[in-house]
């Protein structure tokens, strides 16, 4: 059921939809994703029989404000927030760049009961891709200059591997506004990753909730590095490795893994 959302510290408006009853469960979305995204729906969807789940827009998407200036604390509220009017403690699952906010926030706040994320895109070999340290930034001003194709393609191509034809190809598509339209919080998932997306080592330590780390074999190599990273830097973490799974994984593929770290006690 959607619900008119609740207010962050800072008086920023998140929204989010609830679906189902029983335990909560919080979804953090990655990048050019909304809480109506297919696949936060379907997990969404599959959870909700077993949990009350709490679909959330980051702030900047879909119906949730954006009050300047941005900060990843902002966010870290944001989340906690969403946990406040779900009771005050919940379970939590991440994906990609939302993976990296949700190990942030489960760092510093006991509110988040058990974490569950799915490939947290931290760069940890030479077989990632190599970002300028101040790519949060650079995102930014394209923005402010009026350049959100621009800054939509650089993110796409030098952060997501994805092949400047392919996005070419994107930008003569009727989606592509939809896409262009959150051009403005690319900025904001390079800010949550870090400067070059360096994993954050220390952090992870204090990261004491029950913690499942996801991947799937046919990411990238690199993926799977860091994945075997954070739950080597987690205390305690257990890592899967999802059979025939992408960075784009199947909802199919992902939710039973979901329900069966969340149920166990």
């Amino acid at each position: 059921m959607p619900d008119a959302g609740v207010k962050s510290a800072d008086g920023t408006l998140i929204a989010f939809d609830r679906h189902g009853r029983g335990p909560a469960v919080v979804l953090v979305q990655g990048a050019f994703m909304d809480r109506r995204h297919p696949l936060m729906t379907a997990i969404a969807t599959g959870l909700a029989r077993w949990f009350t789940v709490y679909a959330y827009d980051r702030r900047g998407r879909g119906g949730s404000g954006d009050t300047p200036p941005y900060a990843v604390e902002r966010e870290i509220e944001d989340l906690a927030a969403v946990i406040e009017a779900a009771g005050g403690s919940a379970m939590v699952f991440g994906g990609s760049s939302g993976a990296a906010l949700a190990l942030e926030a489960a760092a510093v706040s006991p509110a988040v009961s058990k974490l569950a994320v799915w490939e947290p895109p931290y760069h940890v070999d030479d077989g990632a891709p190599a970002l300028p340290r101040d790519f949060a930034a650079r995102l930014g001003a394209l923005v402010e200059a009026g350049r959100r194709a621009e800054a939509v393609e650089r993110f796409m191509v030098d952060a997501a591997e994805v092949p400047a034809q392919a996005v070419a190809a994107m930008r003569a598509q009727p989606s592509w506004a939809e896409i262009e339209a959150a051009a403005h919080t690319l900025a904001y998932e390079a800010a949550v990753l870090g400067p070059g997306n360096a994993l954050p080592a220390g952090r992870l330590t204090a990261v004491t909730q029950p913690t499942l780390v996801l991947n799937g074999d046919q990411s990238p190599r690199w993926m799977a590095n860091a994945a075997s990273a954070v739950a080597d830097a987690v205390p305690g973490a257990v890592r899967r490795v999802l059979e025939g799974q992408a960075h784009n994984v199947a909802p199919r593929a992902l939710v039973p893994e979901l329900l069966e770290f969340f149920v166990t006690a």
